[in-house]
């Protein structure tokens, strides 16, 4: 793997999190005492987007938790420019450095021992009566769901424009691999690596349906047609979006790449995982 040595990097933290400015000022400090100007911003800041989407700086250094470094992917793919995440929350499942720990991989990475990591997104559209009414990225996944009334929705799912099967269910996960560790492993999906570029369908608390998850070939992409109300579209978590009866959802790969940061061989994937995984057992006897 070839090493990646950066030169312009930009320190930003989450804005709801006050210690992580503290972190984020003493990694520009100390990143100016090796001779290296890295400006210090809150990831919102939108003087600080725009430059990122420029292409100004090589490294995004992004100081909070899952969530931050899931919003800096979606500004910093389209660019092309790779992440590096410190966690300062509880799980951390994107970040492999953790708050005590920069100061030593900050030398690693200046000593050449850092090398990219790239994770699949996907590419959402919605489409009604055949017309599209806009499409986003996505890391972590693509939901359609129930609303605010509890009742299950109605969904078809196709893959590669062949009908795939009916769901009655709270709604369905379109997942990256990356996404196998978020929603979809609640919903009881399988975790992938993260190098894979498949996606995952995972449906919600299906009812008499089919209740299994399905890995879909790499290069597949997946329609969800809406057959009832009271549906929602979520990406990554944001804000959803209402959905209409025979309202449809493409996914497909997208076109951009998230890059991040990594350090030592790619089992670090599965160390994370087992140490994270291990959490809820703590404190319950062996």
């Amino acid at each position: 793997m070839p090493s990646f040595l950066p030169k312009h990097p930009v320190v930003t933290a989450y804005p709801k999190m006050p210690e992580a400015f503290a972190e984020a000022e003493a990694m520009a400090a100390f990143l100016k005492e090796r001779g290296i100007e890295a400006p210090c911003s809150s990831l919102y800041d939108e003087e600080l987007r725009k430059r990122v989407k420029k292409g100004e700086f090589d490294m995004l250094i992004a100081v909070g938790g899952d969530g931050s470094v899931l919003r800096a992917g979606h500004l910093c793919a389209p660019s092309g420019v790779p992440i590096l995440g410190v966690n300062l929350g509880r799980l951390g499942f994107l970040i492999q450095i953790d708050r005590k720990e920069w100061r030593e991989y900050f030398a690693k990475l200046f000593n050449g021992e850092a090398w990219i990591e790239n994770r699949m997104m996907l590419r959402a559209e919605h489409i009604r009566v055949g017309e599209s009414l806009g499409s986003s990225n996505a890391l972590n996944e693509v939901v359609v769901a129930r609303g605010q009334n509890l009742r299950p929705v109605r969904l078809t799912a196709s893959v590669d424009d062949r009908r795939l099967t009916s769901y009655v269910a709270d709604g369905l996960i379109a997942s990256t691999a990356t996404g196998s560790t978020a929603y979809a492993l609640a919903a009881g999906g399988p975790i992938l690596p993260p190098e894979l570029r498949n996606i995952l369908l995972v449906p919600i608390a299906p009812h008499l349906s089919v209740d299994r998850a399905v890995v879909l070939s790499e290069g597949s992409s997946v329609s969800i047609v809406v057959k009832s109300e009271n549906s929602v579209l979520s990406v990554d978590g944001q804000p959803p979006t209402p959905l209409m009866e025979e309202d449809q959802v493409k996914v497909t790969a997208a076109d951009v790449t998230a890059q991040f940061v990594r350090f030592g061989d790619p089992g670090y994937f599965y160390r994370n995982i087992t140490a994270h995984m291990n959490e809820n057992s703590l404190g319950f006897p062996r």
